[in-house]
């Protein structure tokens, strides 16, 4: 009797203890036992099931500042493809740098304007920026401006700034790239 009990313990108990699965994706077929969280890798692979978030696309700010580029330009396509502002005035600056791929003003300046025509001031802002520049863009500094006072409206502190300064440019721009916004003769 005390072996058939030991034996059906055993039968009952191999399930629970076996080795999980594995599916396609990583995870095993149950779910993930102990996923990590609030990691870079974490949010790259929810993007790349697509499972957009506030979290999940902010995580793309270290990714890039942790030098992935390509996987930054990803992950906030990705998000822009959802809606997410914040990761158009990202893709924009990605386009603007050449990083993670070419150095593309025209691009940048569209991700800026995407990003400004759903209302995100800090897309108004920069599509303001390459406006007054002519950056990607033809040159119109009444619109540059007059998108720069809407993001100030509505409290960006840098085009607040930039208002006082009377619209100087120099005034929001780093003297490391004014090779970048010189004009082209």
């Amino acid at each position: 009797m005390r072996a058939m009990i030991c034996t059906a313990i055993l039968v009952v108990s191999v399930p629970l203890g076996a080795v999980a699965q594995q599916s396609d994706e990583g995870g095993d077929l149950h779910g993930d036992l102990n996923p990590e969280e609030l990691s870079l890798d974490r949010a790259l692979r929810d993007v790349g099931r697509g499972e957009t978030s506030m979290t999940n696309c902010a995580m793309g700010y270290l990714i890039t500042k942790s030098g992935r580029h390509a996987e930054a330009r990803q992950l906030f396509e990705r998000c822009s493809r959802d809606g997410w502002t914040g990761a158009m005035t990202w893709m924009s600056q990605l386009d603007d740098n050449g990083l993670g791929g070419p150095l593309d003003p025209g691009a940048a300046a569209d991700w800026d304007k995407r990003a400004a025509d759903l209302g995100d001031p800090v897309g108004m802002f920069n599509r303001g920026l390459d406006l007054m520049r002519g950056r990607g863009v033809a040159r119109d500094e009444a619109a540059g401006r007059a998108l720069v006072d809407r993001a100030a409206k509505a409290g960006l502190p840098t085009a607040q700034r930039l208002q006082g300064a009377g619209y100087d440019l120099d005034e929001v721009t780093p003297d490391a790239d004014n090779w970048k916004y010189a004009p082209v003769s």
